[in-house]
């Protein structure tokens, strides 16, 4: 392969990646203009932004069996149409009620480019470029963040909020154009599989059956909802409390996601002297303390806008090595049913994301502290689960070993 051909392929699969990150940070500075329009909070804006991670949860779940099924682009070519003419329909939104419900269809469309993208890498590319493919999408994925806010903030000024959402269909028409010129077909359809719910019921209960998976998913989960708190209740936070400009804030957000970056750049080196079991819990521990340090903050009215977001840096330092080291531990375990144990861990996390945004926008009393509380209790959670977990498995573990003894003996 070329290297032309290398990058082309690289810019496809990174920008169906990169969709429904933009879908979540790119409306994000519109939502004081949202809720004027609407004449609501900024509190019940939000709910659009858990209608989404919602979607994204439950489309993930249905969009593995049906690439193996149907071959990886019919599938695709179906939810980019769909996620284009709900974007469409999120610009022309004329209620609330209505944008949350565009925005569930959106998300059900647009999470097919996260499926299809990892399934078309391992399609495409033989094993020895595997990794370095996975690690240059995660790169085109990780600055997402870090612009998507900024965009959409001169967007909505220069605009109106309305103008992201219709921003966001013209581009992935463009990339649905890309993906039917210029990408690969991929794995073939597969007629043999079965789309059967009991066939897939089964295949996600065996991977539910291992222990390791159960621990990290849940506990690495939990955890990687502390960054849906932060941006349920960041616009809120720092455009109606601070009164930040659009454009601030999407500096602002920017310079919080590169901690996220960085840290997962130098996980990279720190896996060559620790283990992942290592690094998860000494970041769970860092950002339980990083996070005590940030709600006292809060309650104790240390913070102005300029320390409450140098503290969600530090605090977010964590997930950089809580998020692949987790994820990692997840799905070590699996060779056969990756597909499936993948599509769990993606649409567990974004649930678990979803109800931590729906929890932070319910308890919005105008102050910072459900963000930063919210924030800080997913950490917590995560490493008790975690601990526990661990002491009810080594328990079953010497328990099974005690049964077996006599049998031995024997």
């Amino acid at each position: 392969m070329t290297r032309s051909r290398y990058f082309l392929l690289i810019l496809i699969l990174g920008s169906l990646s990169t969709i429904s990150p933009f879908s979540i940070d790119m409306y994000l500075p519109g939502f004081p203009a949202i809720a004027k329009e609407f004449n609501i909070s900024i509190s019940q804006v939000q709910f659009s932004l858990t209608a989404y991670l919602i979607g994204i949860a439950m489309g993930q779940l249905l969009y593995g069996p049906l690439l193996d099924r149907f071959g990886r682009k019919k599938p695709l070519y179906i939810g980019l149409f769909i996620y284009i003419i709900s974007s469409v329909g999120c610009a022309y939104s004329y209620s609330m009620e209505s944008l949350v419900l565009m925005r569930f269809l959106q998300a059900l469309g647009g999470c097919v480019g996260m499926v299809a993208s990892q399934a078309l890498v391992r399609d495409l590319f033989p094993a020895r470029k595997i990794a370095q493919a996975f690690s240059s999408i995660i790169l085109v994925i990780a600055i997402s963040p870090m612009i998507a806010p900024t965009v959409g903030g001169y967007f909505t000024v220069a605009f109106g909020w309305h103008s992201v959402f219709v921003a966001l269909a013209t581009v992935t028409f463009l990339i649905l154009l890309a993906t039917y010129f210029l990408l690969p077909e991929g794995k073939p359809a597969d007629p043999a599989i079965s789309l059967q719910p009991r066939a897939i019921l089964s295949n996600f209960y065996l991977v539910l059956k291992q222990p390791q998976f159960i621990m990290y998913a849940i506990a690495g989960g939990i955890a990687m909802s502390a960054p849906f708190a932060y941006i349920a209740a960041s616009a809120d936070v720092f455009l109606n409390l601070f009164h930040a400009t659009e454009q601030q804030y999407g500096w602002i957000f920017a310079f919080i996601a590169s901690a996220m970056i960085g840290s997962a750049q130098f996980n990279h080196l720190l896996l060559k002297k620790f283990t992942s079991q290592q690094l998860v819990k000494f970041a769970l521990r860092y950002q339980v303390i990083a996070g005590a340090i940030m709600v006292a903050g809060i309650v104790l009215g240390w913070f102005n806008m300029i320390g409450l977001t140098i503290a969600i840096f530090f605090f977010m330092l964590g997930q950089g090595l809580t998020g692949p080291n987790s994820s990692a531990l997840a799905l070590a375990p699996f060779t056969k049913h990756a597909g499936s144990a993948a599509s769990l861990l993606g649409s567990f996390r974004m649930l678990v994301g979803g109800i931590i945004t729906a929890i932070v926008s319910a308890l919005h009393n105008g102050t910072p502290l459900p963000m930063v509380l919210g924030m800080w209790l997913s950490v917590v959670v995560a490493i008790l689960l975690l601990t526990s977990v661990k002491v009810v498995i080594r328990y079953r573990a010497r328990k099974r070993m005690v049964k077996d003894e006599p049998a031995v003996l024997l």
